[in-house]
């Protein structure tokens, strides 16, 4: 049986938990998931929307500048998931404003990413 997409993003969280690996990179201290999906009743779901909930926001961010990027999107996919038009308009958008965004098909890709922008090196700001 097939992950899900909300498993396959639990293992990247648990993989950055590791002492071994937020020894490596303390700033995976500030991965973090946005709750932008799921089902919710109308009541709640009109609530948030009103907060500012917004369809097709990536679902991790890491607010860590490396390279020429202000900091990281990752869209969590299955490995045959697709992502909606919604979720490509907000990649387009954050590329646009200086942000990596990346669609990663399982945890391994995602790991794989976090790993090549954390190595990327100072902010071009430091340059």
């Amino acid at each position: 049986m097939a992950a899900s997409e909300a498993r396959h993003q639990m293992n990247v969280i648990r993989w950055s938990q590791q002492p071994s690996i937020r020894s490596r990179w303390p700033e995976l201290a500030l991965l973090h998931h946005i709750p932008n999906g799921g089902s919710r009743d109308a009541v709640e779901a009109k609530h948030l929307k009103d907060q500012g909930v917004k369809r097709g926001v990536p679902d991790l961010c890491l607010p860590v500048p490396r390279g020429q990027y202000h900091g990281l999107y990752i869209e969590m996919k299955t490995e045959t998931g697709r992502t909606s038009p919604e979720q490509d308009w907000w990649g387009e958008r954050l590329l646009g404003q200086g942000y990596m965004w990346e669609v990663c098909h399982g945890y391994r890709s995602a790991i794989s990413v976090l790993e090549w922008y954390l190595n990327l090196g100072g902010t071009s700001n430091e340059d």
